[in-house]
């Protein structure tokens, strides 16, 4: 299997932009926990998180065609399905626990870090209730996929406000190196 320095160093060879970096971090993170709730694979998992985007920046127009590529040349199939299904237009079945997680945290990730930007607290205060609220303003993290975000809740088979409460958590772990 990958290792996690392998996997950083695929992931720097295709990504400079630090709010990407940042983005791709968080996500492996929750996913590693969510790995450990399930009694998951939490290397597995967290490499899923970590290299979802890890072709967006270099090739826009192919991801993620090419970063699931190298992990298939890699034997990685099971990283590469979850990665190829991370966002539900892409007509992708979703056959694995890994691969439904990957879609639920991929985009609420995103959007509980641009909540905790907002606060004056960031992550300390946030509660699945300010997330909720935010996610029915529309013009707030407009570019957030709501239907993503549900969606992926609804296929990792988690009611919405735990689900948040467990991306919440998770991400708290992190805070200080988060710089929230």
């Amino acid at each position: 299997m990958i290792t996690r320095p392998e996997a950083e160093a695929i992931l720097a060879s295709m990504t400079q932009s630090p709010s990407l970096l940042r983005h791709m971090k968080t996500v492996a993170w929750v996913m590693e926990a969510y790995a450990n709730h399930f009694g998951e694979n939490e290397d597995e998992w967290y490499v899923a998180g970590l290299l979802h985007d890890a072709d967006y920046e270099a090739f826009p127009d192919q991801h993620p065609s090419v970063i699931v590529t190298r992990l298939r040349q890699l034997g990685e199939n099971r990283i590469a399905n979850a990665i190829a299904a991370h966002y539900t237009k892409w007509n992708q079945p979703y056959e694995t626990r890994l691969d439904k997680a990957l879609l639920a945290c991929d985009e609420l990730t995103g959007f509980i870090v641009a909540c905790c930007q907002v606060r004056p607290d960031g992550l300390i205060g946030l509660e699945p209730k300010s997330v909720i609220k935010k996610l029915k303003d529309k013009g707030f993290a407009a570019k957030v996929e709501r239907d993503e975000v549900y969606q992926g809740a609804e296929r990792l088979g988690v009611e919405l406000t735990a689900h948040i409460a467990f991306i919440i958590q998770a991400l708290r772990a992190h805070a200080h190196e988060l710089g929230l």
